[in-house]
């Protein structure tokens, strides 16, 4: 600060304002401005754990010491976090590329005693909350302000809840697709390992592993292995291994970049320390903000979801239409065709979700759009495909859910005949909340109560 040169957000102006010069006495406003003015999210707000890990990972970012703010900071952000004050943050307003300058913003705003935060469940005036847990507002130094709101904070919190909850997700259609093999009555033939260690690809060869010793034991499996006039299984059954190894070799990518990002420093302008006189410190400016890496990841993951469920709701259709006679399942599984429906209208509900499901695997990050009067002229918009992500995943779990709620009553159908232990065990899982269909009832709780097993992970086996 002491060199006479500019530096970027140190004491300049901001965006396109980078050539503004500040004085020394107005580094102060010039942060809290910055805070303030960069507030302008809108939309429903994000869930409190979303915020928590975007403040986590911004408290983490900040203690590597390249960004150039005092300890302080940092405690003061961990102090929030141990006395429950969770700032109000509206979910829209990031493009994803100088940081996630808004959502942040409203976090930063709260650290100086500004904005709204959620305090044990009440909404309160951020010098309120402060006040209540015996923390002083902080007063932003030079730069501070910027480190602050200049991270990918909200996309790698986003990134991390959606790779935990995708996984719980994978392991359910894991289970639900084992089930609907022995609820079809179809061959277990197509998950001979010579078949998958022919493709060379991992995520097929993993997941053919673990159906088939979800399947071993099954007692229906060999009660139709004679005189079952059918050659194949449609696609839905047979290439359940090379769908869902596709998902999840493509989900390890995901996983590997928020992962790495859980590590990264990615504010803007970073500060190095130098090593000698001959070797001084060093403020450089550069584009670490950039959401570029989560932001396809992320869309990626959209895709990947996209897929899991949609070969879920083939096999729903195939268990319920009743068009391949050697299934030996009733029309829609009604209990009494004709005057019960029984679970006709459950395929249509997925059928709704896997429709919404196309729109949200568009990717967010491709559709680019300038800000800050061309200064930043290529955003990753990552927070958008976090969200679509988020929302297609809510998704995929009621298909995944109904799929489920299918092949236990189908299951139930081939009584006194069982499946292998580990999908009994899954039937059981959902049996537990939904009992039997003995006659037309809505589907809607059960569906619920199904969602919320799969929410919880209920249904890792090992996977």
């Amino acid at each position: 600060m002491s060199d006479g040169e500019p530096h970027y957000g140190v004491n300049t102006g901001f965006g396109s304002f980078s050539r503004q010069r500040i004085s020394e006495a107005d580094l102060r406003d010039l942060q809290r401005n910055l805070v303030r003015s960069h507030a302008a999210g809108v939309g429903e707000c994000l869930g409190r754990d979303v915020v928590r890990g975007m403040m986590l990972l911004l408290a983490a970012s900040l203690s590597r010491g390249l960004s150039g703010v005092r300890s302080q900071v940092v405690e003061q952000i961990v102090a929030l976090l141990n006395a429950g004050i969770t700032p109000v943050v509206p979910g829209v307003g990031s493009c994803g590329a100088s940081g996630d300058l808004a959502p942040l913003a409203h976090v930063a705003l709260v650290l100086i005693g500004e904005g709204e935060a959620d305090a044990k469940g009440r909404i309160i005036g951020g010098a309120e909350a402060l006040r209540g847990a015996g923390i002083a507002p902080l007063t932003l130094e030079a730069k501070e302000g910027l480190a602050l709101i200049n991270g990918t904070h909200l996309m790698a919190a986003q990134g991390v809840l959606l790779v935990r909850d995708f996984e719980r997700l994978f392991a359910a259609a894991l289970s639900a697709a084992a089930m609907s093999i022995d609820a079809c009555r179809a061959t277990d033939a197509f998950l001979d390992p010579r078949v998958h260690e022919a493709r060379c690809q991992p995520g097929q060869q993993r997941v053919a592993a673990a159906i088939r010793s979800m399947l071993e034991g099954s007692q229906i499996i060999p009660s139709h292995a004679l005189n079952d006039p059918r050659v194949q299984d449609p696609y839905s059954l047979r290439c359940v291994p090379q769908v869902l190894g596709a998902a999840w070799d493509a989900f390890e990518h995901v996983r590997g970049a928020v992962e790495r990002e859980l590590g990264a420093v990615t504010d803007n302008p970073l500060v190095f320390a130098g090593a000698s006189a001959d070797h001084p410190a060093q403020i450089v400016s550069a584009g670490n903000f950039h959401g570029m890496p989560l932001a396809i990841a992320l869309d990626l993951l959209a895709i990947c979801i996209c897929h899991v469920a949609g070969i879920a709701e083939r096999r729903v259709y195939h268990m319920l239409s009743a068009f391949d006679p050697e299934a030996k399942l009733p029309p829609y599984l009604s209990p009494g065709p004709g005057l019960h429906s029984g679970l006709m209208i459950a395929q249509y509900t997925a059928a709704a979700c896997c429709n919404e499901l196309i729109g949200l695997s568009t990717p967010a990050s491709v559709a680019n759009l300038s800000t800050s009067a061309g200064m930043e002229d290529y955003n990753s918009f990552g927070p958008r495909a976090a969200a679509k992500a988020r929302r297609a995943l809510q998704l995929a779990g009621s298909v995944i859910a109904i799929e489920l709620i299918c092949g236990s009553e189908a299951l139930d159908h081939h009584r006194p005949l069982h499946s292998g232990p580990a999908v009994e065990r899954a039937h059981d899982l959902v049996r537990a909340v939904v009992p039997r269909l003995a006659a037309d009832r809505p589907p809607a709780p059960d569906i619920a109560q199904v969602e919320g097993l799969i929410t919880r992970g209920e249904f890792e086996f090992g996977f």
